[in-house]
């Protein structure tokens, strides 16, 4: 199970499936909610136009027996009076909820006023005004109304009736009506809510079926698509794989053919295998061309040793400490050029290139020195390195004279190392920054060195966040010029 769902292809379709099945749950209970509300109006409204009906034929002094809405077609009707007693009420209602009363058998009609002279004199105290106010203010709505009003406010509720033997749920709507001859009168009428249930349990039903079936096709189509997009990844982890398993830096990861992620991790990976693939192989030439270069002094002083401890009168003195010194010199350049591949940073002193300049230059014959202030940051023993090594080259190629120049240009220290000799070919103005490179085959070791100080100079000034390049001197020869960021003085 954990293996399972650790995969990214599981994890997105869970979360997609999960996402999508909230949306939906959410969705479904606001159609829901929505459906229910508008068929619960319709009915509603339906109820108010039967009761605004019978209402009307009340205000106009028809009988109750001839109301055409107590016929029980459209639904229950319930009249109340302003006593809440039930005076009329549908034809067949056997039982009723929701209303102001659950009673369906219309009350007896109170006696008829007698026909002598008192009692109709007595009878016309109906028409006193305080009465009539009496009656008004007894409306179920709360509005006073004339003779012959309806009342504006409609009140609503559900409930459910039996008519005929069959219950059903009802949207009930109740009007108030001022009658001429019967006083205030309360109108229920009910609107069936079948169509209502019916259409949400429908809808609930088919959410039921049909949510079950659209996740599934979410998380079989989320699968799918994930599936598709990681398969390169797939590739390029089981290259990768291979990769380290056989130690073959020359081979590569699959590019897919699109310009997404996955294409430009596949890209990057590439990039890296190929420097990392350039860096072993430096590293295997650097260690072979060290064994090279080593073997030839430790062998020179070995045969002399060895000749000297057979005849002590042989002995080289001179040899042996000039083999132990470029020993020393070559161990010495190895082990900065293995800081400097470890990436060891310079140290952020300020170090002044004229000064040291002349320091660097002072003591050495055919050296000219032409220098103005120029300070940059960094460690004065590597750029001091970088300087000698500068100064070694020049004047092994030089025919006279080396100039070394100091100057200020822009945001930027130069130091300049000219001399008079050769020069350097323009295609080999690279080359010769490559370790272990000597452009002269013929010239010896002793002479011209192991092929390090320019590789070492180079490092120093990039090391430095500066550049270090080979170009024409004006006086024909070489000519190397560094370039470092220069800092103001405050």
């Amino acid at each position: 199970m954990n293996r399972l769902f650790g995969s990214v292809r599981s994890r997105a379709t869970l979360g997609a499936t999960l996402v999508v099945a909230v949306a939906l749950v959410t969705a479904g209970f606001a159609v829901v909610l929505a459906l229910r509300s508008n068929l619960t109006a319709e009915a509603g409204t339906r109820a108010e136009r039967s009761a605004r009906a019978v209402a009307f034929d009340l205000a106009a002094r028809t009988a109750y027996e001839d109301l055409t809405g107590l016929d029980g077609d459209d639904g229950p009707v319930q009249i109340l009076d302003e006593d809440g007693g039930l005076v009329a009420a549908s034809e067949d209602l056997e039982r009723i909820s929701g209303t102001a009363t659950d009673e369906v058998k219309p009350r007896p009609a109170p006696p008829a006023p007698g026909d002598d002279d008192d009692d109709s004199d007595d009878s016309g105290d109906s028409d006193d005004p305080d009465d009539s106010d009496h009656a008004e203010d007894s409306g179920g709505s709360g509005e006073d109304l004339a003779p012959g009003e309806i009342a504006g406010e409609t009140t609503f509720g559900n409930g459910s009736a039996t008519i005929d033997g069959d219950t059903e749920d009802y949207r009930f709507a109740a009007v108030d009506v001022q009658t001429h001859d019967r006083g205030r009168l309360t109108v229920y009428a009910g609107a069936p809510l079948a169509a209502e249930h019916s259409a949400v349990d429908t809808a609930q039903t088919a959410m039921l079926i049909g949510l079950p079936l659209l996740l599934g096709v979410v998380a079989g189509v989320t699968w799918m698509v994930t599936g598709r997009a990681l398969r390169p990844v797939e590739g390029i982890r089981r290259e990768m794989a291979a990769i380290t398993a056989s130690e073959d830096l020359a081979r590569r990861v699959p590019e897919p053919g699109t310009h997404d992620e996955i294409a430009r991790l596949a890209r990057t990976t590439n990039e890296t295998l190929t420097a990392l693939e350039a860096s072993v192989e430096r590293q295997r030439r650097f260690v072979a061309d060290a064994s090279h270069e080593l073997r030839s002094p430790i062998a020179s002083l070995r045969t002399q040793l060895e000749v000297a401890a057979a005849h002590p009168e042989l002995l080289d003195l001179d040899g042996a400490v000039e083999d132990t010194v470029r020993l020393q010199h070559l161990a010495a350049d190895l082990l900065l050029l293995a800081r400097l591949d470890a990436g060891e940073r310079p140290a952020d002193s300020l170090v002044d290139l004229a000064a040291l300049a002349r320091e660097e230059t002072a003591g050495r014959t055919g050296v000219v020195v032409r220098t103005e202030p120029a300070q940059v940051t960094g460690s004065r023993g590597q750029l001091g390195r970088l300087l000698t090594n500068l100064l070694d080259n020049a004047r092994r190629h030089a025919r006279e004279t080396v100039t070394v120049t100091v100057r200020r240009e822009g945001a930027w220290a130069v130091l300049g190392v000219a001399d008079d000799g050769e020069g350097v070919p323009e295609a080999d103005r690279e080359r010769i920054f490559e370790r272990f490179v000597r452009l002269d085959a013929a010239r010896s070791r002793d002479d011209g060195g192991a092929g390090l100080g320019l590789a070492i100079a180079r490092d120093v000034a990039v090391r430095h966040g500066g550049t270090l390049t080979a170009g024409a001197a004006p006086t024909g020869g070489a000519l190397f010029e560094l370039r470092l960021p220069l800092v103001e003085e405050g």
